[in-house]
């Protein structure tokens, strides 16, 4: 039995998106695009979606909210993900740069964290309306699809996203990475991508995935074998692979 409305969910992530993401995409000012840290940038659509979806998530089950901008403006936000209790983790725009730049590759994210455990997750890609989601223990799922990582293959034949091509690049089919997380944990369970590789763990931008990712079969763990979990991990590694031997495959490959 899931702990919340999954359907609920995906209507308030679109009815957002649709108000306060779709009719700035191609139409944002110079005004409306900020670089918050350098090659960093924040647009009013991150700002207005964060605001509304913190609010109707709420309303759906009172909790804390961890968000992006919330977190850029107060940092003591992050803390609720250390303590019991439920917590909405929202990056409104995942892929801004894109986002600002008229590039169709961003989306929303969002996962409910409960007592420190990711219990559901939601990536709403909105140029093609489609959303991925996953409630732990029911698989990961687009609409009445139930989704599967791709099987595992030999390393010649993998794609994946990595940020530097390094080692990994002279074993695999090919590599790259093209501005949005979400996009990866889309296309990891949609059999385009074998494996992705993350430095940077916000857990705005991985909560949701890791779950979608290994509710779809794929196995996902720290560099150092340990399990992620939905807190800020400062120097933290994750990779992602279709399975464990792929993951061992990959991982003395990673720069």
């Amino acid at each position: 039995m899931s702990v919340v409305d999954m359907d609920l969910v995906c209507g308030i992530i679109r009815e957002a998106t649709e108000s306060e993401i779709l009719p700035r995409f191609k139409n944002l000012s110079a005004a409306q695009i900020h670089e918050k840290k350098p090659n960093q940038l924040v647009t009013e659509a991150d700002i207005e979606a964060e605001k509304v979806l913190a609010r109707r998530l709420c309303e759906v089950m009172p909790g804390s909210v961890v968000g992006e901008e919330g977190v850029e403006a107060d940092p003591a936000l992050m803390t609720a993900l250390e303590r019991p209790g439920v917590v909405w983790v929202i990056d409104p725009v995942d892929g801004t740069a894109n986002f600002a730049h008229n590039n169709p590759r961003f989306a929303v994210v969002v996962a409910l964290v409960i007592d420190g455990v990711t219990q559901a997750g939601w990536i709403h890609d909105p140029v093609p309306n489609r959303t991925i989601t996953a409630h732990r223990g029911q698989g990961a799922w687009r609409a009445d699809t139930r989704l599967r990582v791709s099987a595992e293959v030999p390393l010649a034949q993998m794609a994946g996203s990595v940020k530097k091509r390094g080692r990994v690049a002279e074993h695999v089919l090919h590599v790259a990475r093209r501005g949005s997380a979400a996009h990866d944990y889309l296309d990891l369970v949609t059999g385009k991508l074998h494996f992705a590789h993350f430095k940077k763990l916000m857990p705005w931008d991985h909560a949701a995935g890791v779950l979608i990712h290994a509710e779809a079969g794929g196995y996902g763990a720290m560099m150092d074998g340990s399990a992620y979990t939905p807190v800020l991990h400062a120097d933290g590694q994750l990779l992602l692979a279709p399975g464990q031997a792929s993951w061992w495959d990959l991982a003395p490959l990673i720069d």
